[in-house]
């Protein structure tokens, strides 16, 4: 039930069908989480194109990850106050016009810039994509239902980047990756203007800009210095300097959070057991599993030969995997318990990683790619669910549109930081003479360590997530978040 200082206002006298509402939510979401994606198997291309160092390939994923993570709680906060349906086509319309920009990029620097401003505008789209979702679907199985089509299409956005990138890159070229987002973003744009009902909280909040620009510059800078450990160590000014800049600045973050009217993030929300153990488990297993689809594409493409088409085929059993996990989730959580669920479906990952940090430069493809791909995506489908549905239930109902967006910003920086320390990793490992010997046991590194982060992760879930047994857990948890 929306509170009542929620206002809803329609153009049309007649309402949309729900299933259109649903498909044009599902559809900002799916462009959002298809790009943190599906540069991925475009990679080899652009920096042979444009000239990109090793790091500079990392940052057109970081780039993009980092501001998505470090605006996206004020991206939704902006939609409670100034309209659901004006931020998500704010948010579309940057995003499109940036993902232009990046496709007709001459340099690495322009391409990077435009990454970061496609970022900023998926910050602003994402979270209206939920809100618009829950106003549409009533309460109870429907509206279950509908959040599990939601999360299942944003992880196949995720999955699918792979397939897509590859098919435009050896179709076309890899500006394709980014300028298809052109034509599609246009007619998801025009639909939502004809057909999205406008809502918005008129409580007289107002944005916390200094907080957003804090937290993304800390971890921006935060990630930076990580990547100087693979050239200068840990000990050299050039990393220090601005690794100590980055927990400072996110030191004034919370300290600005703590003293503000209106924080971006209320920190006496992490006093609720199920919120702060929930984010720091969905933190973990981020960092690990975001790097997954990276470090695949680079062992498909730069060890085994494959081209970007190939990479992107070779991954499809993994694109169907995240989506059955995903899916299969809410039928589970009565069975077994949230918790529980979490930290099985964070085991099965483990077990993934495991199995792929085994990979050898011979590379066979149902033994090195295929399965263990599928272990580790079916993983990442069974734990999102369950976690997001703690994190939501242990809020009251006016925060829990914020909490359900704190899940996801946890989620994207721990994989940001998570890309910066494991690619730091495989450099490290991997030296200066780059042989398909030495890749292939850089990466392999990788996913030995994210093993371990994994396994760490599901020990958490089981000593700190609450112990319930909530046969309708998701249901109550996706019916609060409509009180945002």
């Amino acid at each position: 039930m929306l509170e009542a200082a929620d206002v809803t206002r329609t153009s049309r006298t007649t309402a949309p069908p729900t299933w259109l509402v649903v498909a044009l939510a599902c559809a900002g979401q799916f462009l959002v989480v298809l790009d943190v994606s599906v540069v991925n198997v475009a990679l080899p291309s652009m920096r042979t194109d444009l000239g990109l160092s090793a790091q500079g390939l990392q940052w057109v994923v970081n780039g993009y990850a980092i501001a998505f993570a470090g605006f996206m709680l004020l991206g939704g906060r902006a939609g409670d106050l100034y309209g659901r349906k004006r931020m998500f086509l704010v948010g579309l319309a940057l995003f499109t016009l940036a993902s232009l920009g990046g496709g007709l990029a001459q340099e690495g620097g322009q391409l990077l810039v435009a990454r970061a401003v496609q970022g900023l505008g998926a910050a602003v789209l994402a979270p209206s994509t939920l809100t618009i979702l829950t106003s549409a679907v009533p309460e109870g199985a429907a509206r279950a239902r509908a959040i599990a089509t939601w999360t299942a299409v944003g992880a196949g956005g995720g999955a699918a980047g792979g397939l897509v990138g590859g098919a435009l890159v050896d179709g076309l070229s890899w500006r394709w990756v980014l300028l298809i987002n052109v034509p599609v973003g246009a007619v998801v744009l025009a639909g939502s203007m004809r057909w999205l009902g406008e809502s918005r909280n008129g409580d007289g909040r107002r944005l916390d800009l200094p907080g957003a620009v804090l937290v993304t510059a800390g971890l921006a800078t935060l990630a930076y210095g990580i990547s100087q450990t693979e050239a200068e160590g840990w000990t050299a000014a050039a990393t220090l300097l601005p690794l100590l800049a980055g927990l400072a600045l996110i030191g004034v973050f919370l300290l600005v959070e703590a003293r503000t009217a209106a924080p971006l993030m209320p920190l006496g929300l992490f006093r609720s057991r199920a919120v702060s153990s929930a984010n720091v488990a969905m933190f973990l297993c981020g960092s690990a599993m975001f790097c997954m689809w990276y470090f695949m594409t680079l062992y498909a493409q730069n060890v085994l030969g494959y081209t970007p088409l190939e990479a992107g085929l070779a991954l499809v059993p993994s694109s169907l995997a995240v989506l059955l996990g995903s899916k299969s989730a809410p039928r589970f959580m009565p069975l077994l318990g949230a918790r529980r669920l979490a930290a099985l479906g964070t085991v099965v990952a483990a077990a993934g990683f495991g199995w792929q940090s085994l990979m050898t430069p011979a590379g066979n493809y149902l033994t090195e790619i295929m399965f263990p791909g599928i272990l580790m995506m079916l993983g990442a489908g069974l734990t999102a669910t369950p976690l997001a549905a703690l994190a939501t239930s242990g809020a009251a109902p006016g925060e829990a549109g914020l909490v359900s967006g704190l899940v996801n910003t946890s989620r994207t920086m721990g994989g940001s930081l998570g890309l910066a320390v494991m690619s730091t990793i495989a450099a490290a490992r991997t030296g200066d003479s780059p042989t398909l010997g030495a890749l292939t046991e850089g990466y392999a590194l990788v996913f030995r360590t994210g093993t371990g982060v994994l396994l760490a992760g599901a020990v958490l879930m089981l000593v700190w997530l609450p112990g319930r047994k909530p046969a309708d857990l998701g249901e109550r948890a996706v019916g609060r978040i409509s009180a945002k």
